[in-house]
């Protein structure tokens, strides 16, 4: 029974990072003037593959470490936004945020491997920060009239229902389902850090 457990996590887990791959190489990857409203701005942070993936890593690593990561990810997530609506911009942003979620997810890997969680003032400032840098993006891509404030209400509900609905799926699983998502992710993150990368190589 253990074995067969074990064989179709690692199965579900293959299967996760075939899909993953697939979803890198497409367009929704990247960032540009965003538009719209509520409905808009719930969509932004699902449909870019990238800030999907760290809102699950915030949600797994909350799940692992501790619950309070999600409050320190919400701090992140206003400061980052904050700076991106007033103009400030980081050199080679999207690779630093696809690497983001490589940081997050090996904050996970290290507490599973060490058998022990990180300080949280550790894992709350690497978290925040990781945030922080993809709300960055959405700062500078937030729409700039009127429907302003519907869309950064749309993105900060999306991004509660991942990061919260991960955390709380995570919860009821054996902590291994948790290190191997962790796995995916660090990979995918720096798979995602490449595509930037080889578009301005090429």
């Amino acid at each position: 029974m253990t074995h067969f457990s074990g064989l179709r996590s690692w199965t579900l887990l293959g299967v996760a990072a075939a899909l993953g791959f697939v979803l890198i190489g497409q367009p929704a990857q990247a960032h540009g003037l965003a538009h719209g409203g509520l409905g808009h701005g719930f969509l932004h942070p699902i449909t870019g593959v990238d800030h999907l993936l760290l809102l699950i890593g915030v949600g797994a690593a909350a799940s692992y470490v501790s619950a309070e990561l999600l409050l320190w990810g919400l701090a992140g997530a206003v400061l980052g936004g904050l700076a991106g609506a007033m103009g400030f911009a980081l050199p080679f942003a999207e690779v630093l945020a696809a690497l983001a979620i490589s940081a997050v997810a090996l904050l996970i890997l290290r507490s599973h491997r060490d058998g022990r969680s990180p300080g949280l003032a550790f894992g709350g400032t690497l978290v925040a920060g990781a945030v922080a840098l993809h709300a960055l993006l959405h700062g500078g891509e937030a729409p700039v009239d009127g429907s302003a404030l519907g869309w950064w209400a749309g993105a900060l509900a999306a991004s509660l229902l991942v990061s919260g609905g991960s955390f709380l799926a995570l919860r009821r699983l054996p902590l291994v389902w948790t290190a191997r998502l962790a796995l995916l992710l660090a990979v995918l993150g720096g798979a995602l850090a490449l595509v930037p990368l080889a578009a301005q190589a090429g």
